[in-house]
């Protein structure tokens, strides 16, 4: 059994008792922090924590962290970071005035990433999806969740999902999984929603549950994809798989997705750029988390979800970085943290909350991440010499993050 001490911490952020699970409200501007403090690490697990003349005198591997902060990995709770290839040419015609509906109309986003991911093998699916992996855990990163749905026919979804698998098997990360077959209709089927339902609902869902390659089901609920009757019933046959949901809802209109999703007990709406007064009302009676996608809103040049609103409302917020190839192409966190700050007006507390605590809850792992936390899974974030948290999201081109330690 290996042990790790970390001592001399400048700040140790992010401290909570097992019981808390999410921030919400007022709440998240508290981020709960011992200085000049310690923490043990034991067989992957926090062991103890406190004030450095509190540490004990051995450990098979000790850390100075003078001047540094230690605090939880990022749990980055929407991702599409399983996927063929890459879409700069559609980052060029948006350049050009397209937007991104004028580019799917022309057979671009996200059908384009379905035709290239079916030429795809799952062996080179497998070593891309490594790599950016392996990128994310360098920006401080220690959980992901990874949705299918560039796939969207029977083989090419259950390839993705494999793949996902198989990242799960290999990587130290806490990684989940979504099925979003209902990411968009393929071509041959956008006439005939019912056709694709049937596969969708009939043979996948029924073969994901039975090999258990998903944690979640996930709906792209909006305008020229699915509508809120058409998502409701896909929501009802997840649910009947085991299948908790997680839902995009709300990008570029106010469908009625959030009251549909919240109806089957989401864990997550994400998204949210638009949000109306009704939405506010369902989700302040529901235990689902509101999802911030600010990355995706800097790269599509749309509204930014209205963070203060929803903070202002009394209720939780998630950050995470909705990494894909056609709307959000860098799993960062550290510059998701910086785009809420910048441009939603949250403070570097309230982020650091919604990327780590809220987070974990977002993707149902805070029993074993989101917090320092005795217990939990060793997951911790070792800063650069920095003068104060706000750094991070300060310097938003850097990478402050010196060491990720996974367990």
């Amino acid at each position: 059994m290996k042990s790790i001490l970390i001592r001399n911490i400048k700040s140790l952020s992010g401290v909570r008792d097992a019981n808390v699970r999410l921030v919400s409200g007022a709440e998240m501007k508290i981020l709960p922090a011992i200085e000049n403090a310690f923490v043990l690490i034991e067989n992957g697990l926090i062991k103890a924590f406190g004030r450095n003349e509190g540490a004990p005198e051995r450990a098979d591997e000790v850390i100075d962290a003078t001047g540094k902060f230690v605090l939880p990995t990022w749990c980055d709770s929407h991702t599409h970071l399983v996927y063929a290839g890459s879409r700069e040419n559609e980052f060029v015609d948006k350049i050009k005035g397209l937007t991104y509906e004028e580019i799917a109309v022309r057979g671009g986003g996200i059908l384009n990433s379905a035709k290239r991911l079916a030429e795809t093998s799952e062996e080179e699916l497998f070593d891309s999806a490594w790599l950016r992996l392996e990128t994310i855990q360098d920006f401080g990163t220690g959980a992901v969740e990874i949705k299918s749905g560039y796939g969207l026919s029977y083989d090419a979804e259950l390839k993705m999902l494999r793949v996902i698998r198989r990242l799960k098997e290999k990587s130290a990360l806490t990684i989940k999984s979504t099925f979003l077959g209902a990411h968009a209709y393929p071509a041959q089927f956008k006439t005939n929603h019912e056709g694709y339902l049937k596969i969708l609902l009939g043979e996948l869902l029924p073969k994901i549950a039975d090999e258990g390659l998903a944690d979640f089901i996930d709906v792209f609920c909006e305008e020229s994809y699915f509508s809120a009757a058409e998502t409701d019933r896909i929501l009802a046959a997840g649910v009947k798989y085991g299948l908790k949901p997680k839902v995009h809802v709300n990008q570029f209109n106010v469908l009625g997705g959030v009251a549909v999703s919240i109806n089957y007990g989401a864990l997550s709406v994400d998204h949210l750029e638009h949000i109306s007064d009704e939405d506010i009302a369902a989700l302040k009676n529901s235990n689902t988390m509101p999802v911030a996608l600010p990355g995706c809103s800097l790269f599509l040049k749309i509204p930014y979800t209205p963070a203060r609103k929803i903070m202002d409302a009394g209720l939780p917020l998630a950050l995470a970085t909705d990494f894909n190839p056609g709307s959000a192409p860098s799993g960062n966190m550290n510059l998701v943290n910086a785009l809420a700050c910048i441009n939603m007006n949250m403070l570097p507390e309230e982020v650091i909350n919604a990327s780590t605590l809220n987070g974990a809850y977002a993707m149902n792992v805070t029993q074993e991440l989101g917090s320092i936390t005795i217990g939990k899974k060793a997951n911790l974030i070792l800063t650069k010499p920095v003068s104060s948290l706000a750094m991070l999201p300060y310097t938003f081109g850097d990478n402050l993050v010196e060491r990720n330690i996974i367990g």
